[in-house]
């Protein structure tokens, strides 16, 4: 294999080899502050998940620096994200209680299943197949589990037991603990989303008004779920409230990730091969699109089959080091980018940094009180939740807003997996639905010029003897026999005419469904004494109709243009039809 081809594989190589002082400098401001980010971002994604909190340190080791090797967007940062974290629960309460030995293998192995399709469909160039979830589904998808999310932590917040996986169960749950809710935890873990809301905010233009350079406000800023975890933890041990009944994170083994196997039982594997598949997509989709963003901005580019094997490999480095699934976070990515991360470099440091956090300061968090990740991943992800996608939608396109209601609303009702499965074959079944009756326009030639338009839309100039239909979709097995009808139906109405005209502009697809139609319009109306001919066919369409022998038993001609056709069939169209004009 040449250096070229090895490249290909392991983008390191290209960067690696023009990295420099000024690189350096810049990768390694960015690790330093999305390393002050990410120690409680993931402790609170392991709680999220229903793992310990260093599984949450653990998997954002290993996972960066594969993705190092292998991913090609120089700002993106890999770890456990809030809608990954969500699934991952959801997917293993159905294997093991949390808690459980068989629980934490269970996440290995969705980590080891997530990598290994994330491989298979990177390493056969199958990216695309995420194409089939729209954005107006991710849109409403990652709304609801905004929503989902935010509430599983409140449990956590008010010190109460509840449990379920939609939000009819969490609110009936929840409700039926409020007589239970713990005052001293509430009041933790309420002070601290109103000091993170109020961080977020607010503390940026204070510090702009004290002096503070913008650099600094923006360090100041996202160090502040840092000062929260700080403040609360000091207050918990000062004041011994762990004694009083506050849930505390506890201790943290003290240690870099640990060698783990996933298990290799049909009995795990089966129930997690469709959330793993899912995982694999939605994080695939949520990490590209931040990927693209980023690059764009800086004129780069990023290969969508190579960052499915960087996904890839950092998901199969989870499974190994005691970590669960991960993907690119969209707010810990636009940090790296903002804080000057120049090469994927810059995620190894960060691995360095919290490696160090695993080994020194675990001991330190041991009065972390669990309402406090609560409340920062409560702040984090109210932000994911956007209403107004629907009001959008539903000025847009109906179809999009149907497909993005029922996301949300299967979601919230019946849970994450079924709520994306939802959305999905809803936008599927409306693309057929409303592929399946294209727009088909009856043209009409412009006065003096050469163009041809809706004669319901512009003043045109038509002749009785001479149908011009405009086809505004690639016809295939959906939409063929919508055409055969549409066609015949309309020559039934005018007897006088002598040539219909298909203009194929708009055609970048023809099936066999749809040329054994086209051979069935070409057959009744050559009953009718009426001829079919084609203009303005691409050269792939053409190509594929020489390999059959429909242009033979054409019983019209295939022209250069709309206008030639009508120059050859019918050189002076007299008849205007005189509609409102309308732009199109």
């Amino acid at each position: 294999m040449s250096h070229k081809e090895l490249a290909r594989y392991l983008p390191i190589l290209k960067w690696g080899r023009r990295y420099d002082r000024g690189a350096l400098t810049g990768d390694l401001i960015a690790a330093v502050i999305v390393t002050i980010m990410l120690i409680p971002q993931s402790l609170a994604y392991a709680l999220l998940a229903g793992l310990p909190p260093e599984a949450g340190l653990y998997a954002s080791i290993a996972p960066i620096i594969l993705y190092t090797i292998f991913g090609t967007s120089r700002a993106l940062a890999v770890g456990p994200v809030a809608v990954v974290s969500l699934m991952t629960a959801a997917a293993l309460g159905e294997v093991a209680a949390q808690g459980t030995m068989g629980y934490a293998v269970a996440a290995l192995t969705l980590a080891a299943l997530s990598g290994a399709i994330l491989l298979a469909l990177g390493i056969f160039r199958l990216g695309f197949l995420a194409n089939f979830l729209s954005h107006p589904v991710i849109a409403g998808f990652i709304t609801a589990s905004g929503i989902l999310i935010a509430g599983s932590q409140l449990k956590h917040v008010l010190g109460i037991g509840a449990e379920g996986h939609t939000l009819i169960e969490l609110s009936l749950s929840l409700a039926t603990h409020l007589g239970d809710v713990h005052w001293i935890t509430l009041a933790i873990g309420g002070s601290v989303i109103a000091f993170l809301v109020w961080v977020r905010h607010g503390l940026k233009p204070v510090l702009r008004r004290l002096g503070a350079g913008a650099g600094l406000a923006d360090v100041l800023t996202k160090a502040g779920p840092v000062v929260a975890v700080a403040l609360s933890t000091a207050a918990v041990w000062q004041f011994d409230l762990a004694a009083r009944g506050v849930s505390i994170v506890g201790d943290v083994p003290q240690s870099l990730p640990p060698l783990t196997v996933p298990s290799l039982s049909p009995a795990v594997i089966g129930p997690l091969l469709v959330p793993a598949l899912l995982i694999s997509v939605i994080g695939f989709v949520e990490s590209i699109s931040v990927a693209q963003t980023l690059a764009a901005k800086k004129r780069q580019r990023i290969d969508p089959d190579q960052e499915l094997i960087g996904l890839g490999a950092a998901n199969m480095a989870a499974a190994f080091t005691g970590g669960f699934p991960v993907t690119g976070g969209f707010s810990r990515s636009v940090v790296n980018f903002d804080a000057g991360a120049e090469t994927p470099a810059a995620g190894a440091f960060t691995a360095m940094g919290l490696a160090i956090a695993a080994l020194a300061l675990t001991p330190l968090i041991y009065f972390l009180p669990t309402a406090t990740l609560a409340a920062t991943i409560i702040v984090a992800v109210l932000s994911l939740v956007d209403f107004k996608v629907l009001r959008r939608s539903w000025n847009y396109s109906r179809a999009d807003c149907m497909a993005v209601a029922t996301t949300i609303l299967m979601t919230l009702a019946l849970g994450v997996e079924v709520g994306v499965s939802s959305g999905v074959v809803l936008s599927v079944l409306l693309y057929l639905y409303t592929t399946s009756r294209p727009h088909v326009a009856e043209v009409g030639l412009v006065p003096g010029t050469q163009h041809f338009r809706n004669i319901e839309r512009h003043d045109v100039l038509t002749d009785p003897r001479l149908l011009s239909l405009r086809v505004d979709e690639s016809l295939y097995f959906a939409n063929a026999r919508f055409l055969e009808d549409y066609v015949h139906d309309r020559v039934a109405k005018s007897p006088s005419i002598e040539h219909v005209v298909l203009m194929c502009s708009a055609v970048n697809e023809i099936d066999l469904s749809a040329l054994d139609s086209l051979e069935a319009i070409n057959t009744r109306l050559s009953e009718r004494d009426v001829t079919l001919h084609l203009s303005e066919v691409k050269g792939p369409v053409m190509d594929r109709l020489k390999r059959a022998d429909f242009l033979e038993k054409l019983t019209g001609q295939v022209f250069m243009s709309q206008y030639d056709a009508v120059m050859a069939l019918a050189p002076t169209p007299s008849r205007p039809v005189r509609l409102a004009t309308q732009s199109r």
